[in-house]
């Protein structure tokens, strides 16, 4: 057993939950637009979103082993890796070895449905895996694109891929319900990089906390926790979600406390963990109280 916790370490598995709370997004937006949807079409989405966050995770945990930011990271329960690699390098080519075979997964599914609905598919899922396997090497030495690439992976590709999928078209609706998690996914990958700014610098990495520091950058927090809920306000508006789909804004009292702590506790990291949790319930509960909305709709 222990074996197997080692080896499902660089998954990072406890965080897993926010893959299907994002597909269940899309699910709920192609049921509320064309009503019943293919159940195994449905299936493969939630395998094909949970394989593309496995294989982020383990690819994230390989390279920040071979860099060796890691090391240097003061680990937090919702930053710094599993530590797995760290404590056992001879595991680092099994966890190579699980992101490229779950991302070869994601393809396999994606071309499944290059047959089923021909040539759309194709950007977004190209781009879905650019992402995956670009996003340590390479975005988070750019402040712009670290900032919002893990919203687009799993908020604009992992949304309107799951109701692409389910529908066959690309969506006005998918595409404003895609926001919410596009902007709070953002916010879970910011907070979470402040307590690596000085681990990340090390290694030259350039991200906003690192840039501007975090004070400054918990604005940016909790901006982009405004546009989030204002997403479901004006597709509310605009007929593009029903009415149930403002369900998503009953997090904003967390949302509030968690913008409050993160502008008054950006440089005390001990004081910071309350609302790193917090942020993450955030991120699992709108989605998910979002796509109920659709599903009542």
């Amino acid at each position: 057993m222990s074996k197997v916790k080692l080896l499902l370490g660089p998954m990072r598995v406890p965080f897993l939950v926010l893959a299907p709370a994002c597909v269940i997004v899309g699910l709920g937006t192609a049921i509320w637009s064309q009503g019943a949807v293919n159940a195994w079409h449905a299936v493969l989405a939630f395998i094909g979103g949970l394989c593309a966050h496995i294989s982020v995770n383990a690819f994230n945990e390989y390279f920040d082993f071979k860099s060796g930011v890691d090391s240097r990271t003061v680990r937090t329960p919702f930053s710094g890796g599993s530590g797995t690699l760290q404590a056992h390098p001879e595991l680092a080519p099994q966890a190579l070895a699980t992101a490229i075979v779950t991302a070869a997964i994601v393809a396999v599914i994606g071309v499944y449905f290059l047959f089923v609905w021909g040539w759309a598919i194709v950007p977004l899922g190209l781009l879905g895996l650019f992402v995956v396997v670009a996003y340590t090497p390479v975005f988070t030495y750019n402040p712009v694109i670290c900032l919002i690439g893990p919203g687009l992976g799993f908020g604009t590709l992992m949304v309107m891929g799951t109701d692409f999928v389910l529908t066959g078209r690309y969506s006005w609706t998918a595409f404003v319900a895609s926001l919410v998690p596009f902007f709070l996914v953002n916010n879970l990958l910011l907070l979470n990089q402040f307590p690596d700014v000085e681990a990340d610098r090390s290694v030259g990495r350039r991200h906003f906390p690192i840039l501007i520091g975090r004070r400054k950058s918990s604005i940016i927090y909790n901006a982009f926790n405004a546009a989030a809920y204002l997403s479901i306000i004006a597709g509310v508006v605009l007929n593009l979600l029903p009415a149930w789909a403002l369900l998503g804004l009953l997090t904003v009292p967390l949302a509030v406390q968690a913008g409050m702590g993160a502008y008054r506790y950006a440089d005390d990291l001990p004081k910071l963990g309350p609302h790193l949790a917090q942020n993450v319930l955030i991120n699992i509960l709108t989605p998910v109280l979002l796509a109920i909305g659709l599903f009542i709709g």
